[in-house]
């Protein structure tokens, strides 16, 4: 019996055999070729493969694990086709006589240093993402099947050193009991991928990559942060009756569904649900949302080649209004710049995006983009109970000027005769410690505040969550944080503002007592964490 540790990214127990995965790398030789043409044959038919390929994975994925998660694919196919990295394909072929396999590898290499080389965490995925496209169009040249799917009989514990996005939304659902990985972190795209579809994560193992453990029976208690290969009887015994206690948890819980979260000396936390479209509807109702506490609307930007319209956003927002018949929808203006790139609005490039042109910067200064956006929204008012959300506010005057545009619209849509909701609320994301600290004066300008706890953990203590080399150093519960979200709700309690937390903080179950005791009043999370966090209020 040999146990390894490592960090629990999604908490679960489940037992069964470990299927190693490992994609090695295919070598392929310098060849000097003379058929170009049949060369570039090769290539494009590689390309409109893939690019089929990564249409079904988009599909597959929104699906398995939420519009935003999926668009991973969407940014693929979209390097796939870049000019440059085309360009630098083609010319391998025609001027240098490479095979077609043989010139992705080496565009593969060259752009591969290019961003791996830069500072920026942003750049530094890409390099990840052009290792990934290379080595699917060099599969497709060479006719090589992504094989890891086939021939399991079973579901099992995949165990990797690292997995790209792709790779992991790539695998059956159906066939995952848990993903364990050697590298990683708990803000890794893997471990927000398991969290999402709601599979035990292990990353960031204390011991290195061994491919002998593969079909090795195993216990991964992620509760514990431990991997157990070859348990013995006894122990076996011990986490079979665990399993089937969870089991029937999951059974208990299912009857929270339309009960209210109150807790045991009477505050009453609603619990609502994050989505990023109309797909994540349907596991929200299931699961009893009170209402959508975030509706994530920048994902109708990305993954596209030019903007939605006006009318393709109205009709988003009103079907998610109609479907939550009167509950709640608060609707955040895009959040796009930092790690969400549109390359059709051609947004600067910058050496520190966290901190530069994005959100409400990009709205304010582009009004008439924010105004389709805010037009939609309003209009969609008239069919259920939305509400404006406006993301990184740093400053009073940012909303004074959101808010004058809003009444502009109303004017517009008055002369028009076209209907909308007056009254409709209008507040803001905590999400920096500038908008912590003057709370109080924000308060006087919105009806409510949600605390994205994401962002203020990684302002606060400056650490990029992203970059795993500095997670130790990514406190969640650190003071600081904890100080800066009592400050927020004490000033909207104050000025009879709304209060809520919108981040992956709100599912923590440490922090129960917290929100308890500082009278939150609802708070928003993941579809597949409701009934939990329902029965972890009821209980404290």
């Amino acid at each position: 019996m040999k146990t390894i540790k490592g960090t629990i990214a999604n908490k679960g127990l489940v037992l069964g055999k470990i299927k190693v995965f490992y994609d090695e790398k295919i070598n392929i030789s310098k060849e000097k070729i003379n058929d170009t043409a049949s060369e570039i044959n090769k290539l494009d038919a590689a390309v409109k493969k893939s690019i089929d390929e990564l249409d079904k994975l988009f599909e597959k994925a929104k699906v398995d694990a939420g519009e935003e998660e999926a668009q991973i694919f969407e940014v693929h196919k979209m390097m796939i086709d870049d000019i440059e990295y085309q360009d630098e394909i083609r010319r391998n072929i025609n001027e240098e006589k490479d095979s077609a396999a043989y010139a992705v590898s080496l565009a593969e290499e060259k752009f591969y240093e290019i961003f791996n080389s830069m500072d920026d965490e942003y750049f530094s995925q890409r390099a990840k993402d052009i290792k990934d496209i290379s080595q699917r169009l060099i599969k497709n040249i060479l006719g090589i099947k992504n094989s890891f799917n086939e021939g399991l009989e079973e579901k099992v514990i995949l165990y990797a050193e690292d997995l790209l996005p792709s790779q992991t939304l790539n695998i059956d659902k159906d066939k995952l009991l848990a993903i364990v990985t050697v590298k990683g972190s708990t803000q890794s795209h893997t471990a927000i991928l398991a969290k999402s579809m709601n599979i035990a994560s292990l990353v960031n193992l204390d011991s290195a990559f061994d491919k002998s453990i593969d079909g090795k029976t195993a216990i991964l208690d992620a509760y514990e942060g431990a991997l157990i290969i070859d348990p013995d009887e006894k122990l076996l015994k011990d986490v079979k009756e665990r399993i089937e206690k969870e089991e029937k948890r999951k059974l208990e819980l299912e009857k929270l569904k339309t009960a209210k979260a109150i807790s045991k000396d009477g505050t009453y936390i609603s619990v609502y649900a994050n989505i990023g479209n109309s797909k994540d509807l349907p596991l929200a109702l299931k699961n009893g949302a009170e209402g959508i506490g975030l509706f994530r609307t920048e994902f109708l930007y990305l993954g596209r080649d030019s903007l939605p319209t006006e009318e393709e956003q109205f009709k988003e927002y009103k079907y998610v209004a109609e479907a939550m018949e009167g509950k709640e929808v608060i609707v955040r203006t895009f959040d796009i710049g930092a790690d969400k790139k549109v390359d059709y609005l051609n947004l600067p490039e910058e050496e520190n995006p966290a901190l530069g042109y994005r959100a409400i910067r990009i709205c304010l200064d582009d009004t008439d983009l924010f105004k389709s956006q805010l037009r939609a929204i309003i209009r969609a008012s008239h069919y259920g109970n939305i509400k404006i959300m406006l993301p990184m506010i740093n400053d009073v005057w940012e909303v004074k000027k959101a808010k004058e545009l809003i009444k502009e619209i109303f004017n517009e849509l008055k002369e028009k005769n076209i209907p909308f909701n007056e009254d409709i609320e209008v507040g803001i994301m905590i999400e920096t410690p500038a908008a912590a600290i003057i709370s109080d004066d924000l308060a006087k300008e919105v009806s409510f505040f949600s605390i994205g706890t994401n962002d203020l953990t990684q302002y606060t203590l400056a650490v990029d969550r992203q970059n795993e080399k500095i997670a130790r150093h990514r406190d969640i519960h650190h003071k600081a944080i904890l100080k800066l979200m009592e400050m927020t709700a004490a000033n909207a309690k104050k000025n009879g503002v709304k209060i809520s937390v919108c981040g992956e903080l709100g599912s923590d179950p440490d922090l129960t007592e917290f929100y308890i005791k500082n009278k939150f009043d609802k708070l928003s999370v993941n579809p597949g964490q409701i009934l939990e966090l329902k029965d972890r209020i009821i209980n404290s």
